[in-house]
């Protein structure tokens, strides 16, 4: 984490194209219920969960083996005040070989500790990046949220 955005990064041993693959197919590891292309430059797909938060992504960049960037357009969560807190900022998944595996290095840019929804939002990254994304990659099958159901230990102040 830095003052600029949150960032965690992992290892797998799976090569980079395998990597990248398992990162666009975002309904693999996020949520089954995301409508839209993820996969190409200027591809927009809406991310929903419950009323409790939902939001609009365009695919800002794309470049097999090695990275995937993303622009937050629009964004509601039901439990803060300033509904703009993810609107504007950009989310990147860099991919590097390295001689242990490949590292996926995810940043969520602009999402920052001073933000109402900052905790809420590093725990539900935290997992999907540390546990859901990696195991879509070396198994086939990641932890996404599902018919509404959070794979997420729930957090969300009520």
């Amino acid at each position: 984490m830095t003052e600029q955005g949150f960032t965690t990064a992992f290892t797998v041993d799976k090569s980079p194209q395998e990597v990248f693959d398992a990162i666009v197919d975002v309904r693999g590891w996020w949520s089954e219920e995301v409508e839209g292309p993820t996969d190409h430059v200027g591809a927009e797909f809406d991310y929903h969960f419950r009323d409790v938060h939902r939001c609009r992504i365009r695919v800002t960049e794309v470049v097999p083996g090695r990275k995937v960037s993303w622009l937050v357009l629009e964004n509601h969560f039901d439990f803060i005040s300033d509904q703009t807190e993810w609107v504007g900022t950009t989310v990147t998944f860099d991919i590097a070989e390295r001689a242990d595996g490949t590292e996926v290095r995810f940043t969520h840019h602009g999402l920052v500790p001073a933000y109402e929804c900052f905790d809420v939002c590093a725990n539900a990254w935290g997992f999907y990046l540390t546990t859901s994304l990696p195991s879509l990659i070396t198994t086939g099958a990641g932890l996404p949220n599902s018919d509404g159901q959070a794979r997420v230990p729930e957090t969300t102040p009520r």
